[in-house]
């Protein structure tokens, strides 16, 4: 008999969205139960029974943030009825990465990317590969032909610049020069 996990309830959703947007400004290296807690106006107790652990709560957090890339991916492959072309593509990407409202949103991302590196085995396992493969599959949909080893090269290297920008970026808020890198790399 398969076992189906049940929908959360209303108010685990409600302190998921609340837990997201604290780890969104404090981030999630130091992630304690008590202040998180505290902050979002429940108990450990109450989290702990909502999400099973610590580790199942940051499961949860890095879920909720792939919603909210993945909603970016949907909306610029809604746009197109074809292939618009890896270069039309990483500039919306660019452009989406780099506006000053995402920020919190980039930094976690980073952090929960460098997490599944060094911690493959905790909460973050995967987390890494799996955003390399989303944004992959989208670069590939926005090439004509993607199956082909040149085209392959081509969007991974697409996305190994456009991150290292947005470190360089996160670490600098130097946006002029980090658009005008990501511009000459895709002009070349």
């Amino acid at each position: 008999m398969p076992s189906t996990k049940p929908a959360p309830s209303a108010r685990q959703q409600e302190l998921l969205e609340r837990a997201y947007a604290y780890s969104l400004s404090h981030g999630l290296a130091d992630l304690s139960l008590r202040p998180l807690a505290t902050a979002i106006e429940s108990s450990p107790r109450v989290l702990l029974f909502l999400f099973g652990s610590k580790d199942g709560l940051i499961r949860a957090l890095l879920a909720r943030a792939r919603v909210d890339e993945l909603e970016l991916l949907r909306q610029i492959e809604a746009r197109y009825d074809e292939p618009p072309g890896l270069t039309v593509v990483a500039r919306e990407l660019w452009t989406w990465l780099a506006e000053p409202e995402r920020r919190p949103l980039m930094k976690f991302w980073v952090e929960a990317y460098g997490r599944s590196l060094v911690a493959p085995d905790g909460p973050w396992a995967d987390y890494g590969r799996s955003t390399v493969d989303d944004w992959l599959d989208l670069l590939k949909g926005s090439q004509p032909d993607p199956g082909s080893p040149a085209a392959e090269a081509r969007r991974t290297g697409v996305l190994a610049m456009l991150r290292g920008a947005l470190i360089d970026l996160l670490a600098t808020e130097d946006l002029d020069r980090t658009t005008a890198a990501v511009e000459d790399y895709l002009r070349g």
